[in-house]
């Protein structure tokens, strides 16, 4: 039973063996399509040697534009984007771990030393803050969105009882404006989702 599997691989052992002798012989020329049409249609033309069209197609005319670090505006970016870095990573780890461990519970209202840190830090912040505060800023607490109850977030309850949700996205992304105003739009694009 063996033997005819091993047999069957046989023919094309040998094809493959007849192919590279032909290509070591130079009989036969390997003709590579090139990387895209324009570079094909330009070459259509041209009165040169396979080599020759190869090595037109694979040339780089311009330098790729890869951001270097001789590039003063490039590291400034960088220096910009990790000063700002530096500047929120605070924020938004005390953030994540007050939605995201066990501290608190669905419903349970901040200590007061989390809430005065998410009181000055984000909702100060918030581009709606005035609408969200209300008649009063009773407490914060975190529980689940009431629209889409797989994500926990923060609560303004007010002193009325009322209470209404606010992204603390939406709080950085407006601190990040307000105090970085030139690099924003390009550290956001490049790090907030959305």
């Amino acid at each position: 039973m063996a033997a005819p599997l091993l047999l069957r691989g046989v023919p094309v052992l040998r094809l493959r063996l007849h192919h590279q002798v032909r290509l070591a012989a130079g009989l036969l020329s390997v003709r590579r399509r090139p990387w895209c049409a324009a570079a094909e249609s330009a070459n259509r033309g041209e009165d040169a040697s396979a080599a020759d069209k190869n090595a037109s197609v694979l040339s780089v005319r311009e330098p790729p534009k890869y951001h270097r670090w001789d590039d003063p505006d490039y590291r400034k970016w960088k220096d910009m984007e990790e000063e700002i870095l530096r500047d929120v990573e605070p924020v938004v780890m005390l953030t994540k771990e007050i939605l995201h461990s066990d501290r608190y519970g669905d419903g349970e209202r901040l200590t007061a030393e989390d809430e005065r840190a998410v009181m000055e830090k984000l909702l100060a912040f918030h581009p709606h803050a005035e609408d969200k505060i209300g008649c009063g800023l009773d407490s914060i607490m975190v529980d689940r969105h009431p629209q889409f109850r797989h994500s926990r977030c923060l609560f303004v309850v007010r002193t009325d009882g009322g209470w209404i949700d606010f992204s603390y996205q939406k709080c950085l992304r407006a601190y990040i404006r307000d105090k970085y105003p030139s690099y924003a739009e390009r550290f956001i694009r490049e790090h907030f989702k959305r």
